[in-house]
């Protein structure tokens, strides 16, 4: 019998591939999990139209994320900040600072989850970091940390 995986199944295949299967499998642990459906010429036509879809809208996000890499490569965020002895800062910058000066100073809007900051900075002076939006678009900004007077 041949099925249309709806979701990933283990040892068997990815969703919207179109399996052959025992006729009991099917039945009796495809069906009822909400695994798969009988592979239908309308089921095979709707699963295609899905994957086109997620084509298409995995195409617009790597163009959204490339543009709004090309906007912020370069970009310079000033902090102020409180220092002791040795320019060792009172407290850190973590990536959610970094993404809310980015968006004050740009208006543009980046997750902190894509800010690639090992660990929080704790020293004044001017710090690269990287942006990564998508598999392909990356921006390099400069996190600058002075002295609060």
């Amino acid at each position: 019998m041949d099925v249309l995986l709806l979701k990933d199944v283990d040892r068997l295949g990815k969703a919207g591939e179109i399996k052959k299967v025992s006729d009991g499998y099917a039945r009796n642990f495809l069906y009822p999990k909400g695994l798969a459906v009988a592979a239908t010429p309308g089921a095979i036509k709707q699963a295609q139209a899905l994957r086109e879809a997620e084509t298409k809208r995995k195409a617009k996000e790597l163009n959204e994320a490339e543009a709004l890499a090309q906007k912020l490569d370069g970009l310079t965020v000033t902090f102020q900040a409180r220092a002791g002895e040795g320019d060792r800062l009172y407290g850190s910058i973590t990536n959610s600072h970094i993404a809310e000066a980015i968006q004050e100073q740009t208006g543009l809007q980046v997750d902190r989850r894509k800010i690639d900051l090992e660990e929080p900075i704790k020293e004044l002076g001017d710090h690269a970091v990287s942006i990564r939006l998508a598999a392909s678009a990356e921006a390099k900004i400069t996190v600058s940390v002075q002295r609060d007077e």
